[in-house]
């Protein structure tokens, strides 16, 4: 929000940038009222609309209404006019009468010049930063001549071109200052409505306002602090341990040869055709989408496997829990844990077009010394379709096989996945969690969005268990992706709370967390999501995930023939050759449709085996082994040519 003359301006300010959502508004004719139920909100009313406006705090809605009412009792009894100045350009100070009492009280006249020069030196100091503000002020009120002279009219939605500019760089600095929440309605009778709904919404505990109670965080987390019980011991400050994390990667990163990743996607070689989503999906409803064949639009340039790795970004975050075990902190073990399994959807903000369905027997293979991890993933069933993972990084080992159940519903796609995932620590401690359901929204008309939502029970071998309440956005929502939780023990004693966005950030506090946390040093940091890459393109692909299927110089020569980044349509998808793309796709669904038929005649995962006929994939293992003496043998080449007695024995079948 912004204040000049008679006008106030609203914004949406994010990063600092000037979005075009904005408005107008006349403070001769407006109106104001504070929230009787939210001490932090206030409405401002004209003669069309009513804006919900609400600040971090009690005291900055006092400072706010006390501006808006000063500026409009100003403005109304005088306009205006350049030539009644506010400020004059130069200032001056005499020091005779300081020099005088000085003097009369017998002070050595050389140290009266010392105490003088050291009040000139302070002043000319004063007089740049006042000159500095003479130079801003000078610049408001050319901008206020240039908005007046573009005719504004009191009550409009919007600015155009030129003036967005002339203001873009006045509120790119608000975004360090005063951040109001606001949105409108087109009527004042909603009011007291609105108040009610607040009121009911105060009473729900379960979700914090991430956005009213921590949007300091992020620049002051090195001042945060919690005091916890953990088996009779007081935790230590732990806030900066993301920033320790990125920092021993770092140093671990040196012991080992570096491998240059890319930065961005290759540019396309061909235009892109659009595809009309409405033909497609009249004819799908109600089916599996794992059956369904849809063009390369629909797909970005990576598979299901290799997203499956794409979890690992934040590994950082394992690597701290099995510290904090080590050192003795279960509490803290199980929270990092949770933290963990909470980022990995955060990749998911933007991202709408679905991954390759690998064939029967793809594999992928991830070597990041750098991060300290090895993933592999197999796809070890067709029907059902299943894929089966194992990572392991320093002090713990990670694995387990996912079936995504996925339905179209006309308007939107659901994806259930079935699986559960297993973590193990060296020192025997584990960790099992499900993941919640996927849904996207808006096929046909309306912004497509992804929303993660369901309850994620992370159960532990020992003293510790976590519960995670991934919130269901409604369509009015105005606080989306809300995760709360709490970690308990065996008794069903709760220790800390969770709580953030899975887009954004976790946080916990100690206790059950029945209390609304107002102040910041309650609240520990325990995972924040990356910025994303400068190059975005419309697969909106973070920085981790531009690098899962690059091969790098040497590596496709130790590949087996099996691995994704090797898939034809795929990689002619990531290079913008969408005609080629197309064909090989439609090629390897033959492949795929013999599947069914291969598994019936006892096809096996080469390196993965179930512990039981129910029970997960477990890696069994000699994949490295093999990589390194580069023998592939019983790996066939599924991505090529598929021969004719093949064509033949799937025809007859």
């Amino acid at each position: 929000m912004h204040i000049n003359r008679k006008f106030v301006y609203f914004g949406l300010l994010d990063g600092g940038q000037l979005h075009r959502k904005a408005t107008w508004i006349c403070l001769q004719i407006s109106s104001f009222r504070e929230s009787k139920s939210d001490e932090r909100r206030f409405y401002l009313f004209t003669a069309t609309k009513t804006l919900h406006l609400r600040t971090n705090t009690n005291k900055e809605r006092v400072a706010w209404i006390h501006a808006l009412i000063s500026t409009r009792s100003l403005f109304s009894l005088r306009p205006l006019n350049d030539n009644i100045p506010l400020l004059t350009r130069d200032i001056s100070v005499s020091t005779e009468r300081l020099k005088e009492r000085l003097l009369e009280d017998g002070i050595d006249e050389r140290l009266v010049k010392d105490c003088e020069q050291i009040m000139l030196l302070e002043f000319s100091e004063i007089q740049g930063q006042y000159k500095v503000l003479f130079e801003e002020r000078s610049n408001l009120l050319d901008t206020l001549r240039q908005l007046e002279a573009a005719n504004i009219e009191a009550e409009a939605s919007g600015i155009n071109d030129s003036e967005y500019q002339l203001m873009k760089q006045e509120f790119s600095d608000l975004s360090r200052g005063k951040n109001i929440e606001w949105s409108t309605t087109e009527s004042p009778d909603d009011v007291e409505k609105q108040d009610l709904e607040e009121a009911s919404d105060e009473e729900e505990t379960r979700f914090f306002d991430t956005n009213e109670y921590f949007s300091e965080l992020t620049i002051g987390c090195g001042s945060l602090g919690v005091d916890h019980l953990d088996n009779g011991a007081r935790l230590k400050n732990h806030t900066n341990d993301v920033n320790k994390a990125e920092a021993k990667n770092n140093q671990f990163a040196h012991r080992y040869p570096q491998v240059q990743r890319r930065k961005r996607l290759p540019d396309p070689v061909e235009k892109e055709k659009g595809v009309s989503l409405w033909s497609m999906i009249k004819d799908n409803i109600g089916k599996d989408l794992t059956r369904v064949c849809l063009p390369v639009y629909f797909n970005e340039p990576l598979s299901s496997l290799e997203k499956c790795f794409e979890d690992f970004e934040y590994s950082y975050l394992l690597d701290q829990a099995y510290e904090h075990g080590k050192a003795g902190s279960s509490l803290q073990r199980i929270l990092y844990v949770a933290a963990f399994a909470v980022s990995g959807y955060a990749s998911s903000e933007g991202r709408h077009c679905k991954p390759f369905n690998p064939l029967l027997g793809e594999t992928y293979e991830a070597d990041y010394p750098d991060k300290r991890v090895r993933f592999f993933s197999e796809k070890v069933s067709h029907h059902p379709t299943l894929i089966a993972c194992h990572c392991e990084g320093e002090g713990w080992k990670f694995w387990g096989d996912s079936n995504l159940r996925s339905k179209f519903w006309g308007r939107s796609i659901q994806v259930d996945p079935v699986g559960t995932l297993t973590l193990e620590f060296e020192d025997g401690e584990i960790f099992q969690w499900n993941k919640v359901t996927t849904s996207i929204y808006n096929l046909i008309l309306g912004n497509i969005y992804c929303d993660h939502h369901g309850t994620m029970h992370i159960q532990g071998n020992r003293q510790y268990s976590c519960k995670l309440k991934f919130k269901e956005q409604s369509i009015l929502d105005r606080n989306p992706h809300q995760v709360h939780g709490f970690v308990e023990d065996v008794t069903g004693k709760k220790f800390a709370t969770l709580f953030g966005k899975w887009d954004e950030s976790m946080y916990f506090v100690n206790g059950d967390g029945s209390g609304k946390v107002k102040d910041k040093s309650d609240a520990s940091l325990l995972w924040k999501k990356n910025e994303l890459p400068l190059n975005l393109t419309r697969y909106n692909l973070t920085s981790f995930a531009i690098t899962l299927n690059e091969l790098t110089p040497g590596l496709k020569e130790k590949l087996p023939p099996t691995d994704s980044r090797l898939r034809p349509d795929q990689r002619h998808l990531e290079n913008g050759e969408y005609d080629k793309a197309n064909s090989e796709k439609l090629r390897l669904e033959m492949r795929q449709r013999m599947s069914t038929k291969l598994q019936e005649n006892g096809w096996k995962p080469r390196w993965f085996d179930r512990e039981s006929e129910k029970g997960s994939f477990r890696y069994v293992g000699g994949y490295w082994e093999a990589r390194d003496q580069g023998k592939w043998d019983g790996c066939p080449n599924i991505f090529g040519e598929i021969s004719e007695d093949l064509v033949s024995s799937f025809e007859g079948s």
